[in-house]
């Protein structure tokens, strides 16, 4: 069975080029620890359309952003999208490093992607809501 199907969405996406710089390299330094969450990680970062980071649209998950967005399951959650060492579920901080947090990144208002969750359950999110990073 392959991870993919092509009934999957996988929406355009937009990362402004620090992001995509930073999050490579995590990505890249977590391929032992974390290969399938970091195969992943890669195969969005090179899907990505990459920007100017001044010319990242406001409606766009970033790092640091905070997003609202519907569950399949039609429940809505708010999380600010961290790097692994800030995540803290309890306090709506997700790492970029988990299912969701790959699904999210450079996803614009309005967008609908699938992913995986880590029992390989196929699953559908759209973002509702972003607010950009404090500076």
């Amino acid at each position: 069975m392959t991870n993919t199907d092509h009934n999957d969405l996988t929406p355009d996406i937009v990362l402004g080029s620090a992001d995509h710089h930073q999050l490579n390299q995590l990505a890249m330094a977590g391929l032992e620890r974390t290969p399938d969450l970091s195969d992943d990680l890669l195969n969005e970062l090179e899907r990505a359309n990459i920007v100017d980071d001044a010319a990242v649209p406001a409606d766009i998950v970033r790092m640091g952003s905070t997003a609202t967005y519907r569950k399949d399951t039609g429940q809505e959650q708010e999380v600010t999208l961290v790097y692994p060492v800030d995540a803290d579920i309890a306090a709506g901080r997700i790492s970029i490093m988990t299912p969701i947090g790959t699904a999210l990144i450079g996803l614009r208002v309005g967008q609908s992607i699938t992913w995986r969750d880590r029992a390989g359950k196929r699953h559908m999110l759209t973002v509702l809501a972003v607010t950009a990073p404090s500076a």
